[in-house]
């Protein structure tokens, strides 16, 4: 009895070591957090190439790993750093011109004024909502100072998981405390997941945001392009992500009286782009992976909080990750304890 008492004292010792040092590594680590979610996500996708190249072809691991890297660089890192630089001009514009969007809003509410009966922008709340936008505007834009940094955290440590992958995979399995069964569909549904959330979801909003673009080209709007961009990044909110900017784009055109060309672009968004969403999840996503859009919704205002910029993608993989680790542990210990007795 007291060896048994020992070792569980010893034991739970231990394990309080070990969940301390856990906390102060996540809290002195955390502006890392999206860098390091973003190498197990990239090493998830690529290490099926990567160990063809390897193994089968006889590839020298260290160049090939630098040419994964290189080639996500020009893929990923790029497109980011042109889309900062593109649009980071024109939100600074916008918010040093508060009161052109406020009089916009004035004008819109008092030509609807005698359909609803009452004014819905005011001088007082229009400025007031003005206010609120430029003052998360800044803190959003801030956020992407960190992708850099993430970036080379990322790269690095893609380096490392490609290169001594097997030998993680195996150390993961030998440590991971489930059954061998709940270890292959937590690797399986992680698959899964990751790709639909990292390369289907990107791949929905780069069509939103395409005909987004068309439609903002048909309809005469300036700057139709960095419309077209904005649409799909919002375009990871399901549903209603791309009317964040094609509303405020006909309610301006209506405020100029632009009213023909505002009622196009409005039946334009709302049969076009806002249909392309779902045909295109219904022709992608049950190939990489059906994500419910309920997850993309809450993983987005997560990912936003707690990532900045990069929780667009990060944010859902939480949701993904959580939902996993739910079935499996329903599977590994749920199960144990309705089994009757032997």
């Amino acid at each position: 009895m007291p060896i048994t008492f020992n070792n569980h004292l010893r034991q739970v010792i231990l394990l309080g070591l070990i969940i301390t040092l856990g906390i102060m590594l996540v809290t002195q680590l955390y502006i890392f957090l999206p860098g390091l979610l973003g190498g197990v996500t990239l090493f998830i996708l690529t290490r099926k190439w990567y160990y063809t190249l390897t193994i089968k072809k006889k590839w020298r691991k260290g160049l090939t790993a630098l040419m994964f890297i290189l080639t996500s660089l020009i893929v990923i890192a790029i497109p980011v750093y042109f889309s900062v630089i593109l649009i980071s001009p024109k939100i600074s514009s916008l918010v040093n011109n508060q009161q052109q969007v406020v009089r916009g809003l004035e004008v819109f509410s008092k030509k609807l004024q005698p359909y609803t009966g009452q004014e819905l922008f005011t001088a007082s709340n229009a400025q007031s909502i003005a206010r609120k936008v430029s003052a998360y505007i800044p803190s959003f834009l801030n956020s992407t100072a960190t992708v850099l940094t993430n970036l080379i955290m990322m790269f690095f440590l893609l380096y490392y998981l490609l290169y001594s992958g097997k030998q993680i995979e195996k150390y993961l399995d030998h440590i991971i405390p489930l059954k061998p069964e709940n270890v292959d569909k937590l690797a399986s549904e992680t698959d899964i997941m990751i790709r639909a959330n990292a390369v289907g979801i990107p791949i929905i909003c780069l069509v939103q945001g395409v005909f987004a673009a068309i439609g903002y080209l048909i309809f005469g709007v300036s700057d139709w392009a960095l419309w077209g961009f904005v649409t799909g990044v919002f375009a990871f909110f399901p549903l209603v992500g791309t009317m964040i900017i094609w509303v405020p784009l006909v309610i301006y055109l209506y405020s100029v009286d632009r009213n023909f060309t505002a009622t196009g672009l409005m039946i334009y968004s709302i049969v076009v782009t806002g249909n392309v969403d779902y045909i295109t999840r219904l022709g992608l996503m049950k190939k990489i992976g059906n994500v419910h859009p309920m997850i993309t919704v809450l993983g987005v205002i997560v990912g936003l909080k707690l990532f900045g910029f990069m929780g667009l993608i990060f944010g859902p993989l939480l949701i993904s990750y959580f939902i996993i680790l739910v079935k499996i542990y329903m599977n590994e210990f749920a199960t144990n304890a309705s089994a009757p007795p032997s």
